[in-house]
């Protein structure tokens, strides 16, 4: 138990700081030809997710004008799901997309 706390008492040093002053001028950034690639992949994945949910709300909404029509009501709910899952399905993409491109850039 007493390696344990000297070990915690060396690493919580109020001095630690200067560890860190030992390499000066250093900015982390996403090299070049890591850059570009990774864009393209966020983008892409993006898009084609957004596609998949807009081709899901135009099958929902082409299940529920069947169910209606045809008087089967467990089509026309199975459309309405559809619908509002493709509707939560783009907002999630939306954000996530937001979110991964805001902190990518912030590692620039």
């Amino acid at each position: 138990m007493s390696q344990l706390l000297t070990t915690l008492n060396a690493v919580a040093d109020p001095h630690w700081h200067t560890l860190a002053d030992a390499v000066p001028g250093v900015t982390p950034e996403i090299p070049k030809d890591v850059d570009q690639p990774v864009q393209k992949i966020l983008n892409w994945t993006a898009g084609l997710g957004l596609a998949g949910a807009v081709l899901g709300g135009l099958l929902g909404w082409a299940a529920v004008a069947v169910g209606h029509n045809s008087e089967r009501a467990a089509l026309a709910a199975r459309g309405k799901q559809a619908i509002l899952w493709s509707l939560f399905g783009a907002g999630g993409i939306g954000v996530t997309a937001a979110l991964v491109t805001t902190f990518y850039n912030m590692a620039k």
